[in-house]
């Protein structure tokens, strides 16, 4: 069997709710997102941050978590850095309701295609997610997550069918993000708490 990896990639937040800490903010989605991926089955669980936010990855990781340092919040860095793997995944750090099922449909087309990347869901810019067999294909270009798009993960592709497209999911971005999350829907603890504490309904 494949070793694969999943990291959160921690990069930076540039927006959050009237009335809650942009830093606040930024470490309850991340919480979220790492609680979420210690949840995965077959997968091993990382972290990746810049050296600036070590303190940030370090004050939410569980005991015995890899964290890599990267030069850049990019999965090209990222992919860059692990080591002793055969696929990896990296997720952004602002999906904490992000069903665990759409972490298995990004790594799945790794069996037969060298890129899988998921989209931001609604088609606006960025991606939620990309993974790759290891060592990444040199003509993977550098994808920001912010926003990078599916035909940017393919420009550089001898075949577009290099690169899959799975399943998307939204980001909190903005506030009509916000506004899709779902009381009933389990786990997002760390923001649902803060969220709550800011007089919002959860």
């Amino acid at each position: 069997m494949a070793r694969r990896v999943v990291v959160a990639l921690l990069g930076p937040v540039r927006w959050s709710p009237p009335g809650i800490d942009r830093q606040d903010w930024r470490a309850a989605l991340a919480e979220d997102v790492i609680d979420l991926i210690a949840t995965l089955n077959e997968v091993d669980v990382a972290v990746a941050v810049t050296p600036a936010d070590r303190a940030l990855a370090d004050a939410l990781v569980w005991p015995g978590t890899t964290v890599y340092e990267v030069a850049e919040p990019t999965p090209n860095a990222v992919f860059a850095a692990v080591d002793g793997y055969d696929q990896a995944a990296v997720l952004a750090g602002d999906v904490p309701d992000l069903p665990a099922l759409t972490v298995g449909k990004l790594l799945r087309p790794l069996t037969t295609r060298p890129v899988a990347v998921a989209p931001v869901e609604g088609g606006g810019p960025g991606l939620l997610g990309v993974a790759a067999r290891l060592p990444a294909p040199g003509w993977l270009r550098p994808l920001d997550l912010d926003t990078a798009t599916p035909t940017d993960a393919r420009a550089g592709a001898p075949r577009p069918g290099d690169v899959a497209v799975t399943a998307g999911w939204r980001r909190l971005r903005g506030p009509a993000d916000l506004a899709t999350l779902d009381p009933a829907f389990e786990g997002w603890e760390a923001t649902r708490a803060l969220l709550s504490g800011a007089g919002r309904p959860t």
